[in-house]
Order: C-alpha cells, then sequence, then structure tokens
C-alpha cells in the first residue's frame, strides 16, 4: 500500500513542474498575501489541542534514549530538551484524533498512534543530526551543533543510535503495515539526501528534482507518520489517502517557506546563518524562479556557487527577482491541496486545527 502511494505521489512533480513557469508569469498583484489566508471558520490553535497528547513528549523520548554512556546520553539530551516547538508530532497526534472522530467519533489518541508521533520526532532529529554533519553546520536551533562540539564521528553515532531507538519503538507497535510505511520514511531521506548532492542541466528537470528532493527529504515524514495513524485508527484505504496527502502538502510547503526564510530573515531569528543554502551550493525554489530573470544564474547554479562573489551575487538576484513571492505563492498552493484533502473527514476541533496549521506554515517567520 505504501508503495502505490509513493509512486503516485512522485510522478506528480514531472505534472507540477509543467506549470513551473506558469507560475513565474503570474504577477505579482495576482499573488495572494498569506495575511489574507486565515480561515473564517472558528479558530482552533494547534498547540493548544495537541498540548495534552504530547504532555511528557520529550521525557518519553528520553526514555527510549535510555543508555548508560554518559557521553552519548548528553549528546541526546542536548537535542531533545523541551525547547522546541513539536511541529510534527503535533500533527501526528491531531491527524490521529481527526481520523479517529471520523472513524467511529473516538476522540482519545491510541497509545500507538502516540508512540508514531514520538517515532516521527526521533526519525527527524536523527536527520538533522546526520544533516548537520553532511553540511558542516555550525549552528542549528540557535545553538551549536553536535558536531561542533563533540565532533563529526561522534554525532554521525549518535544520529545511529537515535534512529536505532526509533526502530526498536517501532518494531514494539507490532503492526507490520506501519513498520512499513514508516521505514520508507528512512529510504526516503536517504535517498532525498543523493538527489541534494546532484543537479540537473535542464531547467524543467531541475525544478522538478528539486520538489523530490524536498518530498523525500521533508514531506515524507509528515506524509507517512500521518498515513500511519491513520491506519491504526481507521481502515478506510481512503481516509488513509487523505491523510498522506494532507501530510505530503503541509511538509512540501514547510520547506518551500523554508527556502523562502533563506533570504528574508535574519540569522538571529531563523537560529541558522542565512544563505546557507547557496553556500551549500543548492539552488532552492527563489534561486530557480529568480533565474529565468537572470539567465546568468545557470552558470552558477552548475558550479554550485563555488566561485567567489556567487553566493553573494546569487543572493542579489534572487533579491532583485520575483523568486521569493513566487516560492510563496506555489507554497499557498500546495497549503491549499492540504486544505481541501482535510476537509474530505467530518468536522471535527482537530480537523479546523489542521486547516489553520496550514496557514500558520505559511506566516512562520523562523
Amino acid at each position: 500500500m505504501c508503495h502505490i502511494t509513493q509512486r503516485s505521489s512522485t510522478s506528480s512533480f514531472p505534472k507540477i513542474c509543467s506549470i513551473f513557469w506558469r507560475f513565474h508569469h503570474t504577477s505579482k498583484s495576482h499573488w495572494c498575501s498569506c495575511s489574507k489566508t486565515i480561515s473564517d471558520e472558528k479558530y482552533q490553535d494547534p498547540f493548544q489541542l495537541g498540548r495534552k497528547d504530547l504532555k511528557n513528549l520529550y521525557e518519553d523520548i528520553k526514555k527510549e534514549l535510555l543508555v548508560s554512556a554518559a557521553e552519548l546520553k548528553e549528546m541526546c539530551d542536548y537535542y531533545f530538551d523541551g525547547k522546541g516547538k513539536a511541529f510534527r508530532p503535533m500533527i501526528v497526534v491531531l491527524m490521529a484524533r481527526a481520523c479517529n472522530i471520523h472513524h467511529n467519533n473516538s476522540k482519545e489518541v491510541q497509545a500507538s498512534q502516540r508512540s508514531v508521533a514520538i517515532i516521527a520526532e526521533m526519525i527527524h532529529t536523527a536527520s538533522l543530526v546526520h544533516d548537520d554533519v553532511i553540511d558542516d553546520a555550525n549552528s542549528r536551533r540557535g545553538k551549536r551543533t553536535l558536531n561542533q562540539i563533540w565532533g563529526e564521528r561522534k554525532a554521525v553515532l549518535a544520529g545511529d543510535f537515535i534512529l536505532s531507538a526509533a526502530s526498536v519503538a517501532l518494531a514494539r507497535i507490532g503492526n507490520t503495515t506501519i513498520i512499513s510505511v514508516l521505514t520508507q520514511v528512512i529510504e526516503d531521506l536517504v535517498r532525498g539526501e543523493f538527489l541534494q548532492l546532484g543537479s540537473k542541466e535542464n531547467e524543467n528537470e531541475r525544478f522538478a528534482h528539486y520538489l523530490e528532493k524536498t518530498f523525500k527529504k521533508t514531506a515524507s515524514l509528515i506524509a507517512n507518520s500521518c498515513k500511519a495513524v491513520s491506519i491504526l485508527g481507521c481502515p478506510d484505504p481512503k481516509v488513509h489517502e487523505i491523510a498522506y496527502q494532507y501530510g505530503k502538502n503541509v511538509g512540501i510547503a514547510f520547506q518551500l517557506i523554508d527556502d523562502v526564510l533563506d533570504f528574508t530573515s535574519c540569522a538571529d531569528h531563523l537560529g541558522k546563518p542565512t544563505a546557507a543554502d547557496l553556500k551549500l551550493g543548492l539552488a532552492t525554489g527563489p534561486v530557480l524562479f529568480a533565474c529565468r530573470q537572470f539567465p546568468e544564474m545557470n552558470a552558477m547554479i552548475m558550479r554550485r556557487f563555488s566561485k567567489p562573489g556567487d553566493v553573494e551575487r546569487a543572493r542579489k538576484y534572487v533579491l532583485q527577482s520575483d523568486g521569493v513571492q513566487q516560492t510563496t505563492y506555489l507554497a499557498q498552493r500546495y497549503c491549499h491541496a492540504a486544505t481541501r484533502e482535510i476537509r474530505k473527514l467530518r468536522p471535527s476541533p482537530e480537523r479546523e486545527a489542521l486547516v489553520h496549521l496550514t496557514e500558520m506554515v505559511l506566516m512562520r517567520d523562523k
């Protein structure tokens, strides 16, 4: 089931790419302000609704990471400090409640569904630890990375340990379908990292490549975690697909806005250096859109901004173009798709909170 859904999701990337240029030629006067997307329906704060089920989340994660080695424990505690917003677990528990209510009006999150939320956060954090090593990153969430404090080798091992603990927790759920769905996330993370290391010369292929990488590195975790809790709470395959599509679209939108913030947010506010993607040689959405107005960027993209002055010039071109606006507009399209999907479920406060969450994704500033 998960492999069928996976193929259907990734096969849409060329289609998305084919409308890329139409997005580019959309006049700025038609670009919708994020502030106008607020739902007219009763406001439902996702974080308030999810708080009950996320109580003691990080303490429970630390129990999964129970280890006798003092240094390894210190490294794990450093990331799971309870100061994060727990964005992914919050989506997962809200989706669990929404699907449970849709199926039999049950308003309680099952223990196995909450375990999926914990596992999702562990997989996500392990991927961040490994990403920081690959990127030689200095800061994450406003503080120094593990690789900067303990070195690359120990950071890799810490990421491996977190991933192994997540796998043990996953096996404990005892559902082979759920294991298959969530192990797909780990495969996608690896494949996404390889995609990020490559590039395409053809401009259309380049954008499709970027969107596929975005799905695998960011959206797959949210999509498959949402799908997993829907399977645990409801037997209807249509509901599983709704949950998956919601997570996929929100996840892609989240990363698109993240790529925008790399150009528009200050380093102190963002919690990591700005223009970080350019410095890593990566051409994200704002760059790819800007490239249509400044074709000279093509050469810089192909050499991954490696020549002196490339990063500064590329950043200047992006800010002079409508690349930021067009990327935000594309994120809006994904959020609207997510909203259409989740509204197929029976009305509930959790469903409306998931709708409102799409608006929060568009308006976030860090």
